[in-house]
């Protein structure tokens, strides 16, 4: 009988694998699934460990992460790996990642994020379907103060920094560094531009499947925060860094293809000329019935709220939609029409991506299943119709606090019955603990303003 060496070990795993560990150097392998906040979880599992991590699972105690239901007297948590996602990591040299779905007592866990979305893509696979998802990360870079402090990175000097020269080309070692490492792992960027805040950017990539582009969301991550820190800086995907300045959002184009990835979102026959076909109206139709419910899962943080707020920022524009309604390239609108796609626009980098679209795909199948219509589309300018006028035409407001989004989660059926009891209840039970840690927090505004007021 062969000693069980390292080397022994490592071939007991595909050729493939084994290829991609001797190309890229990799020494470890980082087995990774994430909370339900969608924070990457891991184990670094040596690479002559790797076989026996990918059959029994790389073992957590669950009770320890946020949101997976788990008591401590519980079963181990498993994560069982998907070695069709080993991914070297440039940034972090002689390590790879494989992401995985947790296993609890020999079956997929319901807590987990990942797993949850692969149910909802098997009910487009029933129909000869998938959902390709384009998913525009938009993040804010900060330098570390010596008190502690965070402050904008890049020296922008404008009020409206928005695709500006300077602050662009000033951060442009992080950005290189980043679009570098993550174009050697077959992301395919084809554009990077300063936003509307200072420090702030985005990367934009080429569209894949739902399942794809949330592993990759995640690597997106994961590569940006470990990159800046080597850099001395802090990459935040926090939704409303500045209250002045625009938030982080994360806008999903949406289209569903068939077998030969034909878009089937798209009919030139259009009578409204938006390019979309009956079935696209549907989807979004699912995705406006279900917007206050979704904007808890889009928008999970109280912080998301100081970015989904009527108004404009001071460098002249806002892009979170409050309004609940859908229009032909209409950036103030919930729902944009690019033309024979959707462009969501709802949700914010703070998001769990598969958990977003795993929701994306329940309330956009429930609005194909029961052939709902999204009424007019509404192609003005939103922010300066006024609320009444809003109002009165029927368009609704998306939730303004965390509390009123949870409550909304919390009366819609959907997505107990889509998603799981598990999930959304242990989603519901940590954000509402969220809202009560926010409302129990004494400010500094608080303090100064009462401290001497009576």
């Amino acid at each position: 009988m062969s000693p069980q060496t390292p080397a022994n070990r490592l071939k007991a795993l595909p050729p493939e694998t084994q290829r991609i560990i001797e190309e890229h150097g990799i020494k470890y392998v980082l087995t990774q699934f994430v909370d339900i906040h969608g924070v990457a979880k891991t184990k670094s599992v040596p690479v002559g460990a790797l076989a026996a991590a990918i059959k029994n699972g790389a073992g957590f105690a669950g009770f320890a992460l946020s949101g997976m239901g788990m008591a401590p007297h519980g079963p181990d948590l498993l994560a069982m790996g998907d070695l069709s996602t080993l991914t070297p990591l440039p940034w972090q040299p002689g390590y790879g990642r494989v992401a995985c779905i947790c296993h609890v007592n020999g079956k997929p866990h319901p807590y987990d994020t990942r797993y949850v979305l692969i149910q909802q893509i098997a009910r487009l696979k029933e129909r000869g379907w998938h959902l390709n998802t384009g998913l525009e990360p938009e993040f804010s870079l900060f330098r570390r103060n010596d008190d502690g402090s965070l402050s904008p990175e890049a020296s922008d000097t404008l009020d409206k920094p928005c695709y500006d020269y300077k602050g662009l080309s000033r951060a442009r070692a992080f950005l290189e560094r980043l679009t570098e490492s993550l174009q050697k792992i077959g992301y395919d960027i084809f554009q990077i531009d300063h936003e509307d805040a200072p420090g702030q950017f985005e990367i934009n990539y080429t569209y894949g499947e739902a399942l794809e582009s949330a592993d990759r969301f995640v690597l997106f991550r994961m590569a940006a925060a470990e990159i800046a820190n080597s850099m001395g800086m802090v990459c935040s995907f926090m939704p409303k860094p500045n209250p002045q300045r625009a938030g982080n959002g994360m806008h999903i184009h949406l289209s569903i293809g068939d077998k030969d990835d034909n878009n089937l979102f798209h009919d030139e026959t259009d009578k409204r000329h938006m390019g979309l076909s009956r079935l696209a109206y549907h989807f979004a139709a699912g995705l406006l019935k279900h917007a206050p419910a979704l904007c808890a899962l889009a928008a999970p943080t109280v912080n998301s709220y100081k970015r989904l707020v009527v108004g404009r920022s001071l460098s002249g524009a806002t892009w979170a939609p409050v309004f609940i309604t859908y229009g032909l390239n209409n950036r103030s609108a919930m729902i944009r029409v690019p033309y024979g796609r959707l462009e969501y626009r709802l949700p914010d980098s703070g998001c769990n991506p598969y958990l977003m679209s795993a929701a994306i795909i329940a309330a956009g199948l429930d609005g194909v299943d029961r052939e709902l219509d999204p009424g007019q589309p509404c192609n003005e300018n939103l922010y300066r119709m006024g609320v009444e006028n809003i109002i009165a035409r029927g368009i609704e407001i998306l939730p303004q606090s965390l509390n009123e989004a949870i409550r909304a989660l919390e009366y819609d059926d959907l997505f107990r019955k889509t998603l799981g009891n598990e999930i959304v209840n242990e989603f519901i039970k940590e954000k509402r603990m969220e809202w009560v840690e926010y409302n129990r927090y004494v400010t500094d505004w608080e303090f100064k303003r009462y401290a001497e007021f009576f």
